[in-house]
């Protein structure tokens, strides 16, 4: 609504409406889904870029900046209310999903060890050294990649194509991410797309829940550095030093544990499990459905505000 004075509309207010449309364009642009989620991914991603390497906690530190700019994104640009981020029951969240990632990867290893692909020893660095950096570093990574990928474009897509065409295209874009990382091909993009794109994604359907999903993801990465598997094609300072022996395809080779064909079938198996979970509890939505809970949420956002 135009509130101005007549004579100061006529006299100058064409750069005014100019500048008001062009503002109404980009609200318009940033709120649509893909809009919301790209901004979001832009700033998750910018506070990855310059958090990830830096020393000591700074990884970790990164990781809360990025939860903050999720928060402003969803709610002040999405109009929607993050339940996905919520303190209550976050601890439950993280030991379940920290279980299921430290099993996962446990068993993977342990299954290419008895298959004659890995044999361990002991490296000799600093043990609380080590394991604090792991933790600052993979604290960084999980959550960062999650809230990106999980939070903003999972949830964006599945609002215009609905929960299993998110999937699928989250999953794929996962594995191109890291196909700048040393060592990487076609086979590693496709695994990486299968056993954290998909398992990740159906996991989040599942659970709806970021810690959940951040923290599987974080004690899978810690586990693998800690044995000294090389974490998607980076080798960094853990507490065994991994020899590998035979084929490639079961013990990964120089990429890692990604892409052996054992935790590949094993992540198969998950998101089954995982799949059929979601859609038992109502996870797994239609195009239609993704919008109305989308709609409810934004309401449940207006009358918090209201009440406040």
């Amino acid at each position: 609504m135009n509130t101005q004075p007549t004579a100061q509309h006529n006299a100058g207010s064409g750069p005014n409406e100019d500048g008001d449309d062009g503002r109404s364009r980009l609200g318009r642009i940033l709120r649509a889904p893909l809009g919301w989620a790209l901004a979001g991914m832009a700033g998750v991603g910018l506070v990855s870029a310059l958090t990830a390497t830096g020393p000591g906690p700074v990884p970790a530190l990164g990781a809360v900046a990025a939860v903050a700019v999720y928060w402003v994104v969803m709610r002040r640009v999405a109009g929607r209310a993050t339940p996905e981020v919520a303190r209550r029951g976050a601890g439950r969240e993280v030991l379940y999903g920290g279980a299921i990632g430290l099993v996962f990867v446990l068993v993977s290893a342990l299954l290419i060890t008895m298959f004659g692909g890995y044999s361990f020893s002991w490296a000799g660095n600093g043990f609380l050294s080590v394991i604090w950096s792991a933790a600052m570093l993979q604290t960084g990574a999980a959550v960062t990649e999650e809230l990106m990928f999980r939070g903003f474009a999972l949830q964006a897509l599945e609002q215009r194509w609905g929960s299993r065409a998110a999937i699928v295209i989250t999953g794929l874009l996962f594995g191109v991410a890291h196909l700048g990382a040393p060592g990487a091909g076609v086979w590693s993009a496709l695994a990486i797309a299968l056993e954290a794109g998909a398992m990740l994604g159906v996991a989040f359907l599942w659970r709806r829940n970021i810690w959940f999903v951040a923290s599987l993801h974080f004690v899978w990465n810690t586990s693998e550095q800690l044995l000294g598997i090389p974490v998607s094609g980076h080798t960094p300072q853990g507490l065994f030093t991994v020899d590998t022996h035979g084929s490639a395809l079961l013990n990964g080779g120089a990429f890692g544990l990604e892409t052996s064909i054992v935790p590949v079938l094993i992540s198969v198996l998950l998101i089954l499990v995982m799949f059929v979970l979601a859609g038992r509890s109502g996870g797994l939505r239609t195009r239609r459905a993704a919008r109305a809970e989308k709609d409810r949420s934004t309401g449940h956002l207006l009358t918090e505000g209201g009440e406040k």
